[in-house]
């Protein structure tokens, strides 16, 4: 009988304000996805996306698994999939990079080809196209991403502080990152530059440190933000709302449309349950906004994709 291989992958939020292409967290929220070999390909899909993305060889997840496939010179494999997914897909939480970051252990472990994660990385990168959201998905926790001089990602993962939580409000409809994409100018000003630069640097701190005045300052951004904030109508309201409902800071999560709040206090469960207040308190303003779901409280993932 065909052995089984589940994995087990967080969402993730990119971009964090400043942090344009290169910052990604990892979030408690996961998809699940399991694969055997098989004679033809087969995808079932549950939960979100469930009648909206393929069932075939064309689902993401199957692409990433043929991709492994190909690489390890076995392209005339297939293979039975089931995903159950948690993370909306087309919402700024890194769906996509979960999709093609599950593939890509599924297809290693189906074909025993032992690719190491720095291969993985290059792989999900060059799928997705950037390394932030599947930098995050792959490892876990805190991730800051570039490319060496050969274009090769690489990224270095970061502790999160404990005492770190979320609040992600989504929205019914989906933004697609290259529209997403368009709207950013080929330059910006220096000045927006500057000050995005110095506001990247104070988030690290602020995730490394759990310091709540670093978050808060360290997610403002001049670099994207303000360029995607018309596809984005509501943003400033949505913002408004979880600051006004307690959050230390909020930003758009990768391209939209969902905004995060992030909240730090002294350690994990009590940052867990401060965000379920103010998921609760921010409840009513969001409801009055047209097109948005209920903000959902999450902790923060620790451990990136996990192969059982």
């Amino acid at each position: 009988m065909p052995r089984v291989h589940t994995v087990t992958i967080p969402a993730t939020s990119a971009n964090l304000g400043p942090g344009f292409d290169s910052f990604g967290l990892a979030l408690a929220l996961h998809n699940r996805f399991s694969a055997e070999l098989a004679e033809e390909w087969h995808v079932e899909v549950a939960g979100e996306g469930e009648g909206l993305l393929s069932s075939g060889a064309d689902n993401r997840v199957a692409r990433s698994v043929a991709r492994v496939f190909a690489e390890a010179g076995r392209p005339g494999l297939a293979a039975s999939l089931r995903c159950e997914n948690n993370i909306p897909p087309g919402a700024g939480l890194g769906s996509s990079a979960a999709a093609i970051v599950g593939g890509l252990i599924l297809g290693d472990a189906l074909c025993g080809s032992d690719l190491d994660r720095e291969t993985l990385l290059a792989l999900a990168t060059e799928i997705e196209g950037h390394p932030d959201n599947v930098a995050a998905a792959l490892y876990g926790g805190f991730t800051v991403s570039w490319a060496l001089s050969d274009g090769t990602p690489r990224c270095m993962r970061l502790e999160p502080a404990r005492g770190l939580a979320a609040v992600v409000v989504s929205a019914h409809a989906q933004l697609a990152t290259p529209d997403a994409r368009e709207l950013l100018p080929a330059t910006v000003p220096h000045a927006d530059a500057a000050f995005s630069a110095g506001r990247a640097g104070l988030l690290v701190a602020g995730i490394a440190l759990g310091d709540a005045g670093a978050l808060a300052a360290g997610l403002a951004d001049r670099i994207h933000e303000p360029y995607r904030a018309a596809a984005v109508g509501d943003l400033e309201a949505v913002r408004s709302a979880l600051l006004a409902a307690g959050a230390t800071g909020a930003a758009l999560s990768g391209a939209g449309p969902t905004v995060i709040g992030l909240v730090a206090e002294a350690d994990d469960a009590s940052a867990l349950a401060h965000a379920v207040e103010i998921a609760a308190r921010a409840r009513p303003a969001i409801e009055r906004l047209e097109g948005r779901c209920e903000p959902l409280a999450v902790g923060i993932s620790r451990s990136g994709a996990t192969l059982a």
